[in-house]
């Protein structure tokens, strides 16, 4: 389990590495002050760059699997371009990964690979993602089978072969969201 309680606000959260999909500026990556926040600490995605398809990643450096279930705690703040947040994982580099993604502008998450830097849609549920409010979002991986989770919910599964070998887990955000996360959990299930 991964949090920030013990990261001082305004540093970078420790073990992440910061890179960006897409074009834009890079993403600003710092951990925050917040009173709701598991231990009173969130790391923030802060840039409020309007660029549409710009899509910032810290990647959580000390592991690197091929099956895995994640989770994690965010908390959309803000945003007019989009209010987005999710999970990368089999993160190769910058431009091939797979992302789940709630958005709280569109009302809905959605899975993606991305190849060579473009985004294929592969599933989308309808559903409320409220702002300032913390949801838990989580993806488990295994094979070319992967299940998708929101506040406890099974939304769906959904099957491909696009990226097998193993790769980074990372936070992910796009555009101008401001989004909060505050607890990372990483199984590693093989």
């Amino acid at each position: 389990m991964i949090t920030f309680a013990n990261t001082a606000a305004g540093a970078p959260p420790p073990d992440f590495a910061f890179a960006r999909t897409g074009s834009g500026g890079p993403g600003k990556w710092a951990v925050v002050d917040d009173a709701s926040a598991e231990g009173g600490r969130a790391v923030e995605q802060t840039s409020a760059e309007k660029t549409d398809y710009r899509f910032p990643l810290a990647i959580y450096q000390p592991v690197s699997a091929r099956d895995v279930a994640v989770s994690v705690r965010f908390k959309p703040v803000a945003g007019k371009v989009d209010r987005a947040g999710g999970i990368a994982l089999r993160l190769q580099d910058a431009d091939n990964y797979y992302v789940v993604r709630t958005n709280a502008l569109e009302d809905n998450v959605r899975f993606y690979h991305v190849i060579k830097g473009r985004r294929t849609e592969l599933k989308s549920a309808t559903l409320k993602v409220a702002v300032n409010e913390w949801h838990t979002l989580a993806l488990h991986a295994e094979g070319d089978r992967f299940t998708v989770t929101f506040d406890g919910k099974q939304l769906y599964t959904v099957t491909d072969k696009a990226i097998a070998q193993p790769g980074k887990v990372a936070l992910w955000t796009k555009a101008d969201s401001i989004t909060r996360f505050d607890r990372l959990a990483i199984e590693v299930l093989r």
